[in-house]
């Protein structure tokens, strides 16, 4: 399990299934209080909350996949036949590494599977229980389960639980156009209030936040503008936004640039090789809070016309103040002075290219912020050094600045809902800026981190005790998702609002949380 999802963040999400029966929003065991989203005290509150439905969006890479081909593994005791494990099965990854990646890896340009192999997601609230069940491997690799436990003890019914996996590895447009994965969950909400007879409390973790911001945009283009808003009052009461990037998070640069092995006996450069194969790989991407971009969809889909790309507009703050909003650059990266290394270089190539380089003169640093990076200009610069920078180019443009329904590397207003409950960890040492430097080592292995640049407690820290210059937050952030990220949603903030600092209650909890309830009208 990677980085993005770790099981300790879930904790919230278990002491808020007190507002599915209650009605109550208690935290901690009674470290705060406050009032329900709707209905008041008495038998005609427990009757409303007892209609509810929870549907819960998983984040990236907490959902199973299974295959869907016969692979024939050789030199392995394990073959891959429909319906088997492959997201995660330890034991075939283990055995059978290269047979594994096929059944893993998409094509990074039209995001279709391997010749050999197709993948596909679990479906039900097993596919998000644990990713490798097991006596060793299932504890390791729990996701939602804990929560599912203690739904059963405060007695919540089996069909009041709806979990909405998906496949992790595509972009949203792709989720749409391969699986209707958007059609079929606006069916999940249609069918909870049907047969629960009442709205929903969406749950919704780390790119989960993505996916649903993306399902709120598509159904704009499903629904007359005039019942949209009614849609969402009568199916949705709720949205809880757990660990949410809503600015991004710089992990994704380190896993597009180094590779992050998701703790799995892979290199780092396995590692890479994969990801940057996934149209997902980019939804996770750093942005800047100061720039954003116009709607394309009523041209594209009224006027038929394809191909476009959403334009970027950025405040003038984008150019006045340092770092798109964030604490520091995102990627610090050393290039040779002399150009003309091949995108795909042997290893004697490398070293030649590099020894002269370093001989002849210093590398060259290029720094570069959260909109450089979102916008394509980063992966622009670096071409001439990195092969999978053409292929993330070309996905960033055709799945994330064309995409027909919004562009999701751009600030998210307040969706239009009555109730968001934003919760999220802090005080956490949390990496927000990378150095980077040739490595010496052919692709997928020709970077290596230099140094990295902390948020700590309202102060920025580097990995080497380098000084840091930057514009560090109030707090830092919950390990893996920066404090500017994840509070971004405060700019959601309306005249009812009700925030809360719930502390730690177990000891595998290493993270405060902030609870941020508001109870508003569409602005």
């Amino acid at each position: 399990m990677g980085r993005y999802d770790s099981p300790r963040v879930l904790l919230p999400l278990l002491l808020l299934v007190v507002v599915v029966s209650s009605g109550v929003l208690v935290v901690g065991g009674g470290a705060a209080e406050g009032s329900a989203a709707r209905g008041g005290g008495g038998g005609g509150a427990e009757n409303y909350y007892s209609k509810l439905s929870g549907i819960i969006i998983p984040g990236f890479a907490s959902t199973q996949l299974r295959a869907w081909s016969v692979l024939d593994c050789p030199y392995s005791p394990f073959d891959f036949n429909p319906l088997d494990s492959v997201w995660l099965d330890t034991t075939k990854l283990f055995s059978a590494v290269n047979c594994w990646l096929k059944c893993m890896m998409l094509d990074p340009y039209n995001q279709t599977d391997h010749p050999d192999c197709k993948s596909r997601p679990e479906v039900g609230l097993s596919a998000i229980t644990e990713l490798d069940p097991g006596y060793i491997t299932g504890p390791l690799s729990s996701v939602w389960k804990e929560w599912l436990k203690w739904c059963v003890e405060f007695g919540i019914e089996a069909n009041a639980i709806i979990a909405v996996p998906y496949d992790w590895r595509l972009s949203g447009s792709m989720l749409e156009e391969r699986d209707l994965y958007f059609h079929r969950l606006k069916l999940t909400f249609e069918i909870a209030l049907k047969l629960r007879g009442g709205p929903s409390l969406v749950f919704a973790h780390s790119m989960g936040n993505n996916v649903f911001r993306y399902f709120l945009e598509w159904l704009k283009l499903e629904i007359a503008p005039k019942y949209y808003t009614q849609w969402l009052d009568d199916h949705i009461l709720a949205y809880f936004a757990v660990g949410a990037p809503l600015l991004g998070a710089t992990d994704s640069v380190r896993a597009t640039l180094s590779g992050v092995t998701f703790g799995l006996p892979v290199g780092e450069g396995t590692s890479r090789l994969m990801y940057n194969s996934f149209g997902s790989s980019l939804w996770l991407m750093p942005f800047s809070k100061y720039c954003k971009a116009d709607n394309i969809y009523s041209r594209h889909f009224f006027e038929g016309r394809g191909g476009q790309q959403h334009t970027l507009h950025c405040d003038e703050m984008e150019f006045r103040s340092n770092y798109s909003g964030w604490p520091t650059d995102i990627i610090n990266i050393e290039v040779p002075t002399h150009q003309g290394i091949d995108a795909y270089p042997t290893i004697t190539e490398v070293a030649e290219n590099l020894t002269a380089s370093m001989e002849c003169g210093k590398p060259t640093l290029l720094s570069f912020s959260a909109r450089e990076v979102s916008d394509g200009t980063f992966f622009k610069a670096i071409e001439e050094y990195d092969p999978d920078s053409k292929r993330l180019t070309y996905q960033l443009e055709k799945y994330y600045q064309g995409d027909p329904v919004l562009n999701p590397l751009t600030p998210w207003d307040r969706p239009p809902l009555k109730n968001i409950f934003c919760i999220y960890g802090i005080d956490s040492k949390t990496e927000v800026g990378y150095y980077f430097a040739p490595s010496g080592k052919p692709y997928p292995d020709n970077w290596i981190i230099t140094d990295v640049i902390y948020e700590y407690e309202g102060t920025l820290l580097s990995r080497s005790g380098n000084s840091v210059a930057g514009n560090p937050g109030a707090s830092s952030g919950d390990g893996t998702v920066s404090y500017n990220s994840l509070s971004w949603c405060k700019t959601w903030l309306g005249p009812k609002v009700n925030i809360t600092r719930a502390p730690q209650v177990l000891k595998w909890v290493s993270n405060s949380y902030w609870l941020s309830m508001m109870d508003l009208t569409c602005k």
